[in-house]
């Protein structure tokens, strides 16, 4: 929309036109609706019938190397019986497959034919064996890329050996895990026996070498001697050091033979006259508390 801020001379001036016809009932509805108008295609055949006579040269086949073959035969479809795809040369445009198919055997029809032509003009058609091509790129840029490759190649060893190094750690933590694990378990076997045998419920002390047996074998082997007639070591040390039972109050009591009997009897120890005796048969005693003094404040 125009306004008086943005409107140039000309476009005032085409301003007042349009008021004028306005005023005078000249525009009318429907004047500037676009109509699309329908696109004329020509085919000028004789035009380019002569701009193709114009481009063709009477070159000899050397220098043209064109060819324009039908497709090759369809070998397989032959032997195996089945119907051509093709009818009458037809390519069904639609079918990927078949159209493929069908560039594939006209190329090899054409490869059939310009062969036996391009040894009869003398054209090599393998390479020698002392060939060498110019390469598409520089020296520089192929050192460039032999260098990201072993850049590369030497990231990925690098990843490679931190990878088997994680792993080995991984490994060598689970390793000291069982170590451990295995320490602790015989341990607690070792302290099971040895409460076992506190017990009395086994007198074999074969935990002590090393060859305690866990599991089924060190069950059966409490039971049996938990089962074996007499009595175990435990009670038998107990026996010895305390009797097989009967009366234990007024054992120390004196009697007539005990009074009468001085053969234990020691003059020395009962007047506490014997005792540890130093060098020369004097007997070691401490000196007082003033006499300790009297050393320190010498020395």
């Amino acid at each position: 929309m125009l306004t008086a801020a943005n409107q140039t001379p000309l476009d005032q001036k085409r301003l007042n036109i349009l008021q004028e016809a306005f005023a005078k009932g000249l525009l009318k509805p429907g004047m500037n609706v676009l109509v699309d108008k329908s696109k004329k295609f020509v085919n000028n055949v004789d035009g380019m019938k002569q701009c193709l006579a114009d481009l063709r040269k009477n070159l000899p086949w050397v220098e043209r190397l064109d060819l324009t073959n039908l497709p090759t035969e369809d070998i397989l479809s032959k032997v195996e019986g089945k119907v051509p795809a093709l009818a009458n040369g037809e390519v069904n445009a639609d079918d990927d497959f078949q159209r493929e198919m069908f560039f594939y055997r006209q190329a090899q029809a054409t490869v059939l034919e310009a062969l036996p032509l391009l040894n009869k003009h003398g054209i090599a058609t393998k390479r020698p064996d002392d060939y060498f091509a110019e390469m598409a790129k520089s020296d520089q840029q192929m050192q460039k890329i032999r260098k990201k490759l072993i850049s590369k190649q030497m990231s990925l060893e690098k990843s490679e050996k931190a990878k088997k190094l994680r792993e080995q750690r991984k490994f060598g933590k689970k390793v000291q895990v069982e170590v451990i694990q295995k320490r602790q378990k015989e341990k607690k076997a070792m302290m099971s026996a040895v409460k076992k045998y506190q017990k009395g419920m086994t007198d074999k002390l074969d935990f002590l070498d090393g060859d305690q047996k866990t599991g089924k074998d060190s069950s059966d082997g409490s039971k049996k001697a938990m089962n074996k007639k007499g009595p175990n070591a435990k009670r038998k040390y107990k026996d010895k050091k305390f009797g097989f039972g009967g009366k234990k109050s007024g054992k120390k009591w004196n009697t007539k033979e005990s009074f009468n009997d001085v053969s234990g009897f020691r003059a020395k120890v009962a007047h506490a006259k014997g005792g540890k005796k130093g060098k020369g048969g004097k007997q070691n005693k401490r000196p007082g508390k003033s006499v300790r003094k009297k050393m320190k404040s010498r020395s």
